[in-house]
């Protein structure tokens, strides 16, 4: 185990304790790191413990460093989110999809949130094959009418936008790692892991029920995201810009960090404080059912989940409308809170354990120990 406090280290004894296998656990308060704590094994078998340069797949918190890619491009006057995407990616036209805007991409209103027929794990793999056959869709939905969680294929839609638009046109992992992470000093976020790397990634356990509907292969079974086809090294060297970053929590908790900031981290700037104060908006008809996921959702017209909204919001991100956060497949979990300028990355391997609030949850002993931590620190500053 590392950890930074015994607090945490106490918290994650008992999430082990209550059914996690490795668990990490990253906290920034007011842009400087407080807790960075691991603990467990990240394979079972062989009992390896988990440790600091442990890589967890992270599945859709992914989605929140995506989206933070596309506002870096609408910063800089490349993207406007109330455009067509097709004024970037002419092809996306196809099929009925011609008016569809950026931000109805952005909070799942595109109406197309299924993935292509015929999609394996290496085909996924292939981003021209995926682009062309996303950019030829005829909407499941009528765009802009309804809300329809775009599980998997929203990695590849805001992606190529972000690709398109680049005046470099690196592929997406590049231009992430240069424009997010190197700033940043992030250097374990990982969107396709090399083969030196693949040793260090956990092995994940369970997370293989089917909870979406396969009707329309929205989350299809040969890349659904769970254990049996996120063990597999084609998956984890993967571009998967929706549900396939590969990371440590401190390299999330570190770009959360810059958003929990209001844009910018340890004097260097990425957004705007305007920008980021816009990640809060709720999506049109934010409080309408979604079409896909079957629990209460509330999301925003930015590519975040939001908090404070009793009922949907997850309760341990905190309770209040200035809270932005991105949730994964098997409950892994970051956050950057606006208000409080706290930002916090949840990493594990065991995508069965119970990590809802409330009692038994592996989460719950780990985000109080954060929040003490936090409290002591306020307490000092006054």
């Amino acid at each position: 185990m590392t950890t930074t406090d015994p607090r945490l280290g106490k918290a994650l004894d008992r999430a082990l304790d209550l059914g996690e296998i490795g668990i990490a656990v990253a906290a920034y308060h007011r842009g400087e790191l407080i807790v960075d704590a691991v603990a467990g094994v990240t394979d079972v078998t062989t009992g390896a413990p988990a440790d600091e340069r442990t890589l967890f797949p992270v599945f859709s918190v992914t989605k929140g460093v995506t989206a933070t890619a596309l506002h870096l491009q609408a910063e800089r006057g490349l993207v406007d989110l109330q455009a067509p995407i097709a004024r970037y990616w002419p092809e996306f036209a196809a099929g009925g999809k011609q008016a569809i805007t950026v931000e109805q991409a952005l909070s799942h209103r595109a109406g197309i949130p299924q993935m292509p027929e015929g999609v394996t794990p290496e085909l996924l793999a292939d981003w021209e094959w995926m682009t062309d056959r996303i950019a030829a869709f005829t909407p499941l939905y009528e765009p802009g009418t309804t809300s329809a969680y775009h599980v998997l294929v929203w990695g590849w839609i805001v992606g190529e936008v972000v690709r398109r638009t680049d005046p470099a046109h690196r592929p997406f992992d590049v231009f992430v790692t240069e424009e997010i992470c190197a700033p940043l000093g992030v250097t374990d976020f990982h969107l396709g892991v090399s083969g030196d790397d693949l040793a260090r990634v956990a092995t994940l356990y369970g997370g293989n029920a089917f909870a979406i509907s396969d009707e329309h292969n929205i989350s299809p079974q040969a890349v659904f995201p769970g254990s049996d086809v996120h063990n597999q090294p084609v998956m984890q060297q993967a571009v998967d810009p929706g549900a396939g970053a590969i990371a440590t929590a401190g390299s999330v908790a570190r770009i959360f960090a810059m958003l929990a900031e209001g844009g910018q981290l340890d004097g260097v700037r990425l957004l705007s404080p305007d920008r980021v104060a816009t990640f809060t908006r709720p999506r049109t008809d934010a409080h309408a059912p979604d079409q896909v996921l079957t629990i209460p959702v509330w999301f925003g017209a930015n590519g975040f989940w939001l908090g404070g909204e009793p009922g949907a919001s997850d309760p341990l991100v905190g309770d209040h409308r200035s809270v932005i956060y991105s949730p994964g497949a098997g409950g892994s979990v970051a956050w950057a809170d606006l208000r409080d300028r706290i930002a916090v990355a949840i990493c594990h391997n065991n995508m069965d354990a119970p990590v809802s609030a409330g009692p038994g949850s592996t989460f719950e002993p780990v985000v109080p120990a954060i929040r003490e931590i936090v409290a002591e620190r306020e307490g000092s500053m006054r």
